[in-house]
C-alpha cells in the first residue's frame, strides 16, 4: 500500500516498521496491519528466510510466507553499513513503533539499541521478541519454536506413554509470542497516551511458552506431583477425550456435571450420570478408565460429525475431528469469513471482529524490496540519492545467498 492510499481500520494512523522475520514478530504485524495500521517490513539482504519454507510454492512466494505477510510494505536494507542505519533513522523519525528480532547485541553493536534509540526517539514504542530474554544462564542465546517447545516443557505433556514427548503441531510458542507481543505494543502505546513517551519492552519466546502450561504447572507448584502425558485426555476435567466412533472421532469437553449428565441422557445412559463412580467431575477424574469404556461402547455405532452436532445443540461442547480441508471448507467457517481472499492469495480471516472499524485482509504479501524505491522517495531521498543506494547495495535490489 502506498503513502497516498487510506487505510482504515482501528489502528489507522499507526506507523511500524518492522525489522522482524520468521513467525512470532511477522504473525504479531500482520496483525496490527490487518486493522489498519501500515507496516514497512524491512528485511536484510538475504530477505526473511520464510519466503524459502516450501513447497508449496505460488506467485514466487510460499505458502509459509504468504501467511505472515500481508498487509505490508516491503524494502531491503543492509544495516551492517552505516548508510543502512542512517536510512532506518529516518524511517523512524515519523514511526510509532519499530519491531526487531535481531540477535540480542547485534543492534546494540550497531550503536542503534534501545538506549540510544530511546534517548533519539523519546515517543518510540521499541519491540523485540527474543528466545529467552537477555538475561539468565540462556540469556542472549538465539530460540526456535521446537526448542522451546522442549525446554519449556512443553513436549513433556504432549503425546502419551507410548509416543513418547511430542512436538505440538503448530509452532504454538511463536504465535503466542506474536499475539504477546501485539498487546504489549498495544499498552504501551496506550500509556504514550499518558506520559507522552515511548518504551522498550521484550516478549522472550521461553517466558511466553511458560506462561501457557495452565494447568500442568499450576498442578504441580500446589500439588508437587509430577504431570505425566496423557494423550487427549485433561489432567483436570473428565471426560475431556477423543472416542473413536463409527466415522469421525469425537472430542467430548465436558466441562461440569450438569452437562456430563445431559451427555448421559441424550445417549440413552441416564443410569451412568448415577452410578456414583460418576457423579462428580471428581469421581469422573478418578475413575477415568471406567467411565471411558462405558461411553466407547455408546460411540461405537453412531456417526462421530452427527453425533457432535447434536451434543452442541443440546449444550454439550463436542466436536468432530475433521481434517484441514472440511475445517477450511465447512459452512462455520465460510460464515465466519475465516478464509480470504487477499489479491493473488488466500489465506485464514480476521478473528477480532470489530463492528464500526472491522480489520479488513487488504493487500497480498509483497515481493522482496517490492517498495523500496517508494519508500525512499516518501522519507525525502532524491532520485539519484536511491540509486546510489541502490548501487552500493545498501538497498539490495535482489535477496543475498544466504551463508
Amino acid at each position: 500500500m502506498s503513502s497516498t492510499e487510506t487505510k482504515t481500520g482501528s489502528l489507522a494512523g499507526l506507523k511500524v516498521i518492522d525489522l522482524t522475520r520468521v513467525l512470532g514478530g511477522p504473525y504479531c504485524t500482520q496483525i496490527l496491519g490487518d486493522h489498519g495500521a501500515t507496516v514497512l517490513k524491512v528485511e536484510p539482504p538475504q530477505g526473511d528466510e520464510t519466503r524459502d519454507w516450501g513447497p508449496p510454492f505460488e506467485h514466487g512466494l510460499s505458502a509459509y510466507f504468504a501467511g505472515l505477510n500481508r498487509n505490508k510494505r516491503a524494502m531491503a536494507l543492509d544495516l551492517s553499513k552505516p548508510q543502512g542505519r542512517d536510512v532506518l533513522m529516518r524511517l523512524l523519525a515519523d514511526a510509532d513503533v519499530f519491531f526487531e528480532n535481531y540477535k540480542i547485541g547485534t543492534l546494540e553493536g550497531w550503536g542503534i539499541g534501545p538506549d540510544e534509540l530511546q534517548k533519539r526517539f523519546p515517543r518510540l514504542v521499541h519491540a523485540r521478541i527474543s528466545g529467552f530474554g537477555d538475561n539468565g544462564p540462556f540469556g542472549k542465546m538465539p530460540g526456535y519454536d521446537g526448542a522451546v517447545q522442549a525446554w519449556s516443557g512443553l513436549i513433556s505433556i504432549n503425546g502419551n506413554p507410548e509416543s513418547g514427548p511430542v512436538r505440538m503441531g503448530i509452532s504454538v510458542v511463536d504465535m503466542v509470542t506474536g499475539l504477546y507481543a501485539a498487546n504489549g505494543i498495544l499498552m504501551a502505546l496506550r500509556e504514550r497516551e499518558r506520559s507522552g513517551k515511548g518504551q522498550f519492552l521484550e516478549v522472550a519466546l521461553y517466558d511466553a511458552a511458560i506462561s501457557i502450561l495452565l494447568p500442568y504447572a499450576h498442578n504441580w507448584l500446589m500439588s508437587g506431583k509430577a504431570p505425566t502425558m496423557q494423550g487427549n485426555t485433561s489432567p483436570n476435567i473428565s471426560p475431556y477425550d477423543l472416542f473413536k466412533t463409527k466415522t469421525e472421532s469425537l472430542f467430548l469437553a465436558t466441562g461440569n456435571d450438569r452437562q456430563f449428565h445431559r451427555l448421559c441422557d441424550e445417549l440413552g445412559k441416564p443410569e451412568l450420570g448415577k452410578d456414583p463412580r460418576f457423579t462428580t467431575n471428581a469421581d469422573r477424574v478418578k475413575n477415568r478408565a471406567a467411565l471411558r469404556a462405558a461411553l466407547e461402547d455408546a460411540f461405537a455405532s453412531v456417526d462421530g460429525k452427527e453425533l457432535a452436532t447434536k451434543m452442541m445443540h443440546y449444550g454439550v461442547p463436542a466436536g468432530a475431528a475433521l481434517s484441514i480441508p472440511d475445517v477450511l471448507q465447512h459452512p462455520q467457517t465460510i460464515a465466519r469469513d475465516m478464509v480470504v481472499q487477499t489479491g493473488r492469495f488466500r489465506g485464514t480471516g480476521i478473528p477480532v471482529k470489530m463492528s464500526r472499524t472491522p480489520g479488513s485482509p487488504g493487500s497480498e504479501p509483497p515481493a522482496f524490496g517490492a517498495d523500496s524505491r517508494a519508500v525512499l522517495a516518501e522519507a525525502g531521498y532524491s532520485d539519484a540519492e536511491i540509486d546510489a543506494l541502490i548501487e552500493s547495495g545498501v538497498v539490495p535490489r535482489e535477496r543475498k545467498a544466504l551463508r
